[in-house]
């Protein structure tokens, strides 16, 4: 199982805004994580915390563009945390080599074409909506079923826009526009979205439904969450820390 570690270059994200809001802080970060041994680095300039207002294209740009070109000198794989297709392409342009988009494609028409024409192994998340009003969206019937018919949807659109099944990833999107019953019953029944045949990504690492009073309180939880799904056939964990959980996948 894949470890992905979070390089959040904003002062709003949840878990660690503002830690890495500079070239230095972000390149030093990233350099760190290649030294824990992080098999891909995920760079992203813009929050997806519910609430955040989103970004400007150019203000995205110009906090990940330069630290991707410098991390990418080092070797390590990265992926860009977008849902503007020209991010993406500039990204994959300064050397990331994955596109992670939380939308699915839903937020940029031109993301699954432009994804597929660079050949780029895609990540598709579950999204119901933009981050500034996802939480009123958290109503469903049955919480699994619902996000693994979404995501037969975006895996439709992907396909049929030409990403191959090889390059295509999924993400049943663990606190976005879900509660915390949502988030468990989806890790509960987790090879229900293993057995569609795809690669699967999750990212609950720090989020509130772990419990604990702020984000830092959450790493003992995360690293829980790594350690239980290790066995569940997944293909990676996106993670604030690298090291805690190489270890326990180690163990």
């Amino acid at each position: 199982m894949l470890v992905m570690g979070i390089l959040n270059l904003t002062p709003d994200s949840f878990a660690d805004g503002g830690r890495y809001n500079s070239f230095e802080a972000a390149v030093e970060r990233g350099r760190a994580m290649i030294a824990e041994g992080v098999d891909i680095i995920d760079i992203g300039g813009e929050s997806t915390r519910p609430g955040a207002e989103r970004v400007s294209e150019a203000e995205e740009l110009a906090r990940v563009i330069p630290v991707i070109s410098e991390l990418a000198k080092d070797g390590v794989r990265i992926s860009i945390d977008t849902m503007r297709a020209d991010t993406a392409l500039a990204a994959i342009d300064a050397g990331a080599q994955i596109i992670n988009d939380v939308s699915g494609g839903l937020a940029d028409p031109l993301m699954l074409k432009i994804a597929a024409e660079l050949k780029a192994p895609y990540i598709a998340m579950h999204w119901r909506g933009a981050s500034k009003d996802m939480n009123s969206r958290a109503i469903y019937d049955d919480v699994v079923r619902d996000v693994i018919c979404e995501l037969q949807e975006r895996i439709s659109a992907a396909r049929d826009a030409g990403i191959t099944k090889e390059n295509l990833i999924i993400d049943p999107g663990i606190g976005f526009a879900k509660d915390a019953d949502h988030n468990w019953a989806i890790i509960d029944q987790i090879d229900e979205f293993v057995a569609l045949g795809y690669p699967v990504l999750i990212g609950g690492s720090r989020k509130r439904f772990l419990g604990g009073d702020s984000p830092d309180r959450r790493e003992a939880a995360s690293i829980a969450l790594t350690k239980r799904l290790s066995t569940s056939g997944i293909w990676g964990v996106r993670v604030h820390s690298v090291k805690p959980h190489k270890d326990v996948l180690s163990t």
